[in-house]
């Protein structure tokens, strides 16, 4: 491992975490009054999965490669899929008047399908770091999982800023923000990627 392997882990990092990213700026828009402990839960869950999609590509790649190329097609849908579900209920809850309330968070199954929804494509970074060593690749992953956190954070911080300015639109820019990502996720995997 040398500069050019850290260098190039974090420029991965923060590519993957872009998704991310967005959906802790959408979090922070629906809670604006969320605690410090808070954003460390909902960033350190995005970290999470996005250290651990990319060793379970390594592993695939190094036992079950042929079944993990069978799956990588449905990546978009079900990334599409989890997204519109909660941008939706969010959407669902603003306009039924929930969105003049007090925004309750986001739960701990909808911050769990957010995770998966904007790190299963870090899956096929396995395939990117297959000639890895299990420590490099391990260590790969520890710096994405690390760069996804902060990036995340600044995320939540600016939601946070813009949901106190915003109001009760917080909850219908935030529902729509996640659409548009689970459609750009969807029309990178299948008509780009």
């Amino acid at each position: 491992m040398n500069v050019v392997f850290f260098f190039n882990s974090i420029l991965l990092g923060v590519g993957l975490a872009m998704d991310a990213f967005s959906v802790s700026l959408a979090n922070g828009l629906h809670e604006p009054r969320m605690t410090r402990a808070r954003e460390c839960a909902i960033a350190g869950t995005f970290a999470f999965f996005q250290f651990l999609m990319p060793m379970i590509g390594w592993l695939c790649v190094h036992t079950l490669v042929e079944r993990f190329a069978a799956f990588q097609r449905f990546v978009p849908w079900i990334a599409l899929a989890l997204l519109l579900y909660i941008g939706g209920s969010m959407l669902h809850e603003a306009f039924r008047g929930g969105a003049a309330e007090e925004p309750s968070g986001v739960g701990v199954g909808a911050l769990l399908m957010q995770g998966v929804a904007t790190s299963i494509d870090a899956l096929s970074v396995g395939f990117t770091i297959a000639e890895y060593a299990a420590a490099a690749a391990l260590t790969c992953s520890l710096i994405i999982a690390v760069v996804t956190f902060g990036i995340c954070l600044l995320g939540l911080r600016i939601g946070r800023v813009m949901g106190t300015r915003l109001a009760g639109r917080a909850s219908i820019l935030g529902g729509v923000i996640l659409i548009l990502i689970g459609l750009e996720i969807f029309i990178k995997g299948v008509w780009i990627g």
